[in-house]
């Protein structure tokens, strides 16, 4: 017999109710936050260079004296695409904090959280969503040639 509990039975590890391992949860709680910083920072980089791009070359298709471009379209399916991965590893991201926080907050880390269940919530999910629906704003404004 195995001295392994059953799945189910308890927790993967034991979590001790220390200053400590309060003090190792917070660190891994900022990481967490930093990490998705991180995540919105690069989204907004890529939503706004490929807006840039889609701009640029539409300003110098238009210039005077500007030879005619082999594939005209070119820039604009790059612009998109960038977008896009922008607008996509926002959503992802935004998944993959929602679960870490959830699992933070769960189980034998309750103890150590010290708030309450759901935790402090901060303005992230808030900015992030803001930011999905600027860059679909800005995809859709691409695609249809609004700008």
């Amino acid at each position: 017999m195995s001295d392994q509990p059953a799945d189910g039975d308890s927790d993967r590890f034991e979590v001790r109710v220390t200053a400590d391992s309060h003090f190792a949860w917070l660190r891994t709680r900022l990481a967490l936050e930093r990490t998705m910083m991180a995540w919105a920072r690069t989204a907004i980089a890529l939503i706004g260079f490929g807006f840039a791009i889609v701009q640029f070359f539409g300003y110098l298709h238009e210039a005077p004296g500007a030879v005619p471009a082999r594939f005209p379209e070119a820039a604009r399916y790059l612009g998109l695409a960038l977008i896009a991965c922008g607008v996509v590893a926002l959503a992802i991201s935004l998944w993959e904090y929602g679960w870490m926080r959830r699992y933070l907050w769960s189980g034998s880390f309750a103890a150590i959280a010290g708030t309450t269940r759901g935790g402090k919530q901060t303005p992230l999910y808030a900015a992030v969503v803001v930011l999905i629906l600027v860059g679909t704003f800005a995809f859709f404004a691409v695609l249809l040639r609004l700008v």
